[in-house]
């Protein structure tokens, strides 16, 4: 039912569009610019960048409309349909491949966009599978390990320690190690002491952040690329996903494998109101795997001193991390076209990528910009070392994207249920088989 329920969205998408019902964005005219973005956060620095733009551009008005993600998205593929899209919003590389394969994207090759101007593999990214770009580099984010750090310092667990720890898809290595140790039942007793009790756990060595669906970005995405795996044949618009592949499947085996043995928190705690974050402020799990978005929330949390530590080195003998990079896209029956083409190239611009990073919220997609975030934070009392360090030290780090296919709305449809079955629902991982075969059939369509 999944399946087609987002088969039939696509198409109505697809129909809509065929048909020419696509007027422009509500509320926009011939001087003013419509552009939505998801981050509360990050509304006064881009609110900001269009009080500098309209100086810039005398007769120009950016109307900036925020919404919260789930709301996001369905409005943003409602407008499609009703013709009310605005001219520019903010893009995800999640969505990229859906968006572009119904052409509801306005080319950008005219911008002069430089992959060389932005942090490695940004620009690239937001290329179209007919080579034709559709996205200007926004900003990026890269995951790393966020933990308690009175409950690892309890635990007799160094900084450096958790800054140096390795894993394997048989034992676990020193990252099972460290979460077992971190995990304490209702005894007091942890996770590797005589008589733990794995039914009846006070605080989890790991938070969970449910599934992963299909791309795993603040769960399995990690380990798997530290263990060689590539989501589909090609690095981007690949025609046929691995997720049958041995070493995948060995992975994920033992990853959910650490809430059987009682040191990952199970999927029932997991919930959109209770993600890592919620779990790790209420004391239910001393370290969790998150994204840059998530560093002001972590920083925030109040009697709470939170410290962050970079992946664990894999098999290859690499550390990963996926390194997402958001993008400024224009529709392609933007009513204010012209306006909305300055508008992106202003916010890809060194000016404006300077202006967000000094705000501290995101890290964007220029080195200045970068540069400028780094200052910002350390401001602040926050050290954002682990999160830079897969861009400036990359003989270390092995970053990687979001899988970039047709169809990315199918393929989640069907690897959520897929994976939480195995994590909540104790199905092998050898079922991933089957739905594997299915997303392929659909990608050779």
């Amino acid at each position: 039912m999944r399946f087609r329920t987002a088969t039939a969205l696509t198409g109505a998408l697809a129909l809509s569009l065929v048909s020419g019902c696509a007027q422009g964005g509500a509320g926009s005219s011939a001087n003013t610019v419509t552009y939505w973005l998801w981050d509360t956060n990050q509304l006064p620095a881009y609110q900001a960048c269009a009080e500098d733009f309209e100086k810039r551009n005398p007769g120009l008005e950016v109307r900036i409309s925020q919404m919260g993600w789930d709301d996001y998205w369905t409005k943003l593929t409602a407008s499609f349909i009703a013709g009310t899209q605005p001219d520019v919003f903010t893009d995800h590389i999640q969505k990229f491949g859906q968006f572009a394969g119904l052409k509801v994207l306005e080319p950008l090759d005219d911008l002069g966009i430089e992959d060389s101007d932005y942090q490695p593999g940004l620009a690239a990214s937001w290329v179209g599978e007919d080579g034709h770009r559709y996205g200007t580099p926004k900003d990026w984010d890269t995951v790393v390990l966020f933990y308690n750090e009175r409950m690892t310092r309890d635990a007799g667990l160094s900084a450096e320690e958790l800054n140096g720890l390795s894993w394997n898809p048989e034992d676990g290595g020193t990252f099972e190690k460290a979460v077992a140790h971190l995990t304490v039942d209702e005894q007091g007793r942890r996770g590797d002491e005589p008589g733990f009790d794995k039914d009846n756990v006070k605080t989890y060595g790991l938070a969970s952040n449910g599934g992963g669906d299909g791309d795993g970005q603040t769960t399995w995405s990690h380990f798997v690329a530290s263990a060689g795996w590539t989501y589909t044949d090609k690095e981007r618009w690949g025609t046929e996903y691995r997720y049958d592949d041995d070493t995948f499947q060995s992975v994920i085996e033992w990853y959910f494998g650490l809430a059987d043995k009682g040191y990952l928190a199970p999927l029932t705690d997991y919930s959109q109101s209770n993600e890592a974050n919620a779990q790790v402020a209420a004391g239910r799990a001393a370290t969790a795997f998150d994204g840059a978005w998530m560093l002001s929330t972590y920083a925030g949390l109040e009697g709470m001193d939170v410290a962050t530590a970079v992946t664990p080195v894999g098999p290859t003998g690499k550390r990963a991390t996926m390194m997402n990079g958001l993008a400024d896209s224009v529709t392609r029956n933007a009513r204010n076209k012209p306006g909305a083409l300055k508008w992106v190239k202003y916010l890809a611009s060194e000016e404006c990528q300077r202006t967000v990073g000094g705000h501290g919220i995101v890290f964007p997609a220029t080195p200045d910009g970068t540069e400028a975030a780094v200052a910002a934070y350390e401001k602040k009392g926050i050290d954002v070392s682990a999160f830079t360090r897969p861009v400036d030290e990359t003989t270390d780090f092995r970053t990687f994207t979001y899988p970039i296919t047709n169809y990315a709305a199918d393929v989640h449809a069907l690897m959520q249920p897929a994976m939480q079955d195995i994590y909540g629902g104790g199905k092998p991982v050898s079922g991933l088989d089957e739905t594997n075969d299915q997303i392929n059939l659909i990608l050779d369509q």
